[in-house]
């Protein structure tokens, strides 16, 4: 086939860590493509720039393991196609009561999925990591090796350079406000605010917190995805004890269930400082954004000084970041055809609710699929449809909620 300029068989819209996955997935595959961003690209004003995002194989959700397991071969995979590393291996730990709902279904994924793990009560954990965490008498340690590292805005930066260089076009500064059917010889005109123009045989949308903004736009559907403004936290480990907490070592990356799901990464990023923050946010506008004042921090005061025996310091933060979150009532993703009048011809990828950065090259190759054959590979894929909330607003039901 013959292209103008204007023409693809794959447009992207959004330059985040899943429309650059998607957009190495399908340029690898020989597809003319092109990505659309509508800030710079590597900003900082959505959800995939920053130091650090943790990756784990011990979800509750047994479905996510499975996906997870085939992300670590898939980031590996770009690595060596780019020359440097993305992924920094370490351990997991899981804590909580013993009785806490939540850990026992990651127990069970775990077993489902078979991810060796071993438990350890308070006495065990304390001689696994010489006091460096310390958990309280009802509480459990779930370890597994299936953790680590991922440094976010470099894998953007890899994914993108890996399109580019297997002939995908990048466009920043292209803020789309339209997709359009094209009536007489099928695909989608995508359009953008400066005016220009593209067709498509096939579009995939991943706009992350303004996925709901540009769906109801594009198909008038409400989809139920809330962007959240939430705060990453670094504290100071006290001087002397700065190897015990490094990556490379056999500090592990960590979550901690309870009232407040608090979770964290090895020191890396920051020398003499680790991340330990509280999953959750605030709902804003991603236009019109607070830009703080952040999570309330008493509840990881009172963690840090419980857990980490008075080494890390829990006065408070010494560095913070700020990160959007497109957050679902079941904080499971969307993955799917828009459906109407696009019928199969524009794929949404959205609601990655703060713990999809891991999953990212999976994803890719999920929506490049759809977009590509109709259908994903090896995946079922029914936890991520839309129609998910026109059975049950809240979406999937969970029994450890």
């Amino acid at each position: 086939m013959e292209y103008s300029a204007d023409e693809f068989d794959v447009i992207v819209v959004g330059a985040g860590i899943m429309g650059s996955s998607t957009a190495y997935q399908t340029a690898k595959r020989g597809q003319k493509t092109l990505l659309l961003e509508q800030f710079d690209f590597l900003h900082h004003r959505g959800s995939s720039h920053g130091e650090s995002r943790t990756i784990r194989a011990t979800y509750p959700e047994d479905y996510y393991t499975p996906l997870v397991l085939e992300s670590y071969k898939l980031w590996q995979q770009a690595e060596s196609e780019i020359g440097y590393n993305v992924y920094f291996k370490a351990h997991q730990l899981d804590m909580a009561r013993a009785n806490d709902k939540v850990l026992r279904a990651v127990v069970e994924s775990c077993r489902k999925n078979s991810v060796p793990f071993r438990f350890m009560n308070r006495d065990q954990l304390d001689r696994e990591f010489s006091g460096r965490i310390r958990i309280p008498e009802d509480w459990v340690a779930v370890a597994t090796e299936h953790g680590g590292v991922i440094k976010p805005t470099k894998a953007v930066s890899m994914f993108q350079t890996l399109a580019l260089q297997n002939g995908a076009v990048l466009r920043d500064n292209m803020g789309v406000k339209g997709v359009e059917r094209d009536g007489v010889r099928g695909g989608v005109w995508v359009c953008t605010e400066n005016g220009e123009r593209f067709w498509g045989k096939k579009c995939v949308v991943t706009v992350g917190a303004w996925t709901t903004k540009l769906v109801k736009t594009v198909a008038g559907i409400e989809l139920p995805i809330k962007p959240l403004e939430t705060t990453v936290c670094y504290w100071r480990i006290k001087e002397g004890h700065e190897g015990g907490f490094a990556i490379g070592g056999d500090f592990p990356t960590f979550a901690s269930y309870g009232d407040t799901y608090i979770y964290g990464t090895p020191s890396l990023e920051y020398p003499g400082l680790i991340k330990v923050a509280v999953h959750g946010g605030y709902p804003c506008d991603p236009d019109k954004r607070p830009w703080g004042p952040g999570n309330p921090l008493a509840p990881l005061k009172e963690w840090i000084e419980g857990r980490f025996s008075g080494v890390v310091d829990s006065g408070g933060p010494v560095a913070t970041q700020l990160c959007m979150y497109s957050m679902t009532p079941d904080e499971d993703f969307v993955i799917d055809f828009l459906g109407g009048e696009f019928g199969k011809d524009v794929v949404v990828g959205g609601g990655f609710s703060g713990h999809g950065f891991k999953l990212s090259p999976v994803v890719g190759r999920i929506l490049a699929d759809l977009a590509l054959s109709g259908e994903a590979q090896g995946v079922e894929l029914k936890h991520f449809r839309i129609a998910r909330f026109q059975e049950n607003p809240k979406g999937n039901v969970k029994d450890f909620l």
